[in-house]
């Protein structure tokens, strides 16, 4: 049986070293890190991945500003708005909650925050210098991927590395993320032959696609470590991974839980990622 990589507990004790730095900052330099959160809409999902973030910039001390704009909102005010924040001393992280309204056009907000202030590591900025290999911001699901893999001691180097999905918020990153580490990468779409026969190579297996438990258990082999970056629900109202969990477990090493796996991971980033900002941009 494998053993399941906890994600909870590994974030929060992420959190509680993040929030003892602010702490520290605060008293020694009177001043906290600041992450301005904009929700465009009244999507449910949002509005529940917005409220976390918020308490836990909170439960680090940080500063939270929350802006709350309605799904009519045009882009050029959502660009004002982002403008306002990027020349704000009191922020130092923005984040602009995913997916936008239709009539906004996602590339153009993202190139519109300040790179420092990137605290998502959408910016193709972000993005190049993660290609070049010399990073500042990094997307913080795939960076959260990395940080669980490190503190589960599970080597990178030179392993073979499978990922299922190529999006620019977890799979292009992440196999930047670990060619950087030595591994070898393939990278898996919905136009890759033969699946099954590609995870089975896996020494880590990173399941990204967001296709409700679509890595079953003869497409994973003995030993693996698998990671399950999605979250599916299902018609009876089950959250669910990419992952066929009681099917891979018992030929896993390792393996992470949905929910309790990664997700908690990406919020965790996002703190350490403001707080990289903030040190950027105050030099403290």
């Amino acid at each position: 049986m494998a053993s399941i990589i906890d994600g909870n507990k590994i974030a929060k004790g992420i959190r509680e070293e993040i929030g003892a730095q602010a702490l520290k900052l605060k008293q020694e330099k009177g001043i906290v890190p600041g992450l301005a959160v904009i929700l465009v809409g009244d999507d449910p999902a949002s509005q529940i991945y917005v409220g976390r973030k918020e308490r836990a910039c909170e439960e680090a001390g940080f500063l939270s500003r929350h802006f709350g704009l309605p799904s009519q909102t045009q882009e050029k005010d959502l660009l004002r708005l982002v403008d306002e924040m990027n020349r704000d001393p009191a922020i130092h992280g923005i984040l602009v909650q995913l997916p936008l309204p239709g009539h906004i056009r996602t590339e153009a907000v993202i190139e519109a925050v300040d790179p420092r202030k990137d605290v998502d590591g959408f910016h193709p900025y972000n993005m190049g210098r993660l290609l070049e290999g010399n990073p500042l911001h990094r997307a913080c699901t795939p960076l959260g991927v990395m940080e669980l893999l490190d503190r589960s001691g599970i080597p990178i180097e030179g392993k073979e590395a499978v990922i299922v999905g190529r999006s620019n918020i977890v799979g292009k990153p992440l196999a930047l993320m670990l060619l950087l580490r030595h591994a070898t990468i393939t990278v898996c779409h919905t136009r890759t032959r033969d699946l099954g026969g590609v995870t089975g190579r896996a020494d880590i297996l990173v399941a990204a696609a967001g296709k409700a438990e679509m890595i079953r258990g003869d497409m994973v082999k003995e030993g693996a470590v698998v990671v399950d970056v999605g979250v599916n629900r299902l018609p009876d109202g089950r959250l669910v991974g990419d992952v066929a969990f009681s099917e891979v477990e018992p030929k896993a090493s390792h393996i992470t839980p949905v929910p309790g796996g990664v997700g908690p991971m990406t919020i965790a980033m996002l703190l350490r990622n403001t707080l990289n900002a903030f040190r950027l941009q105050t030099g403290a």
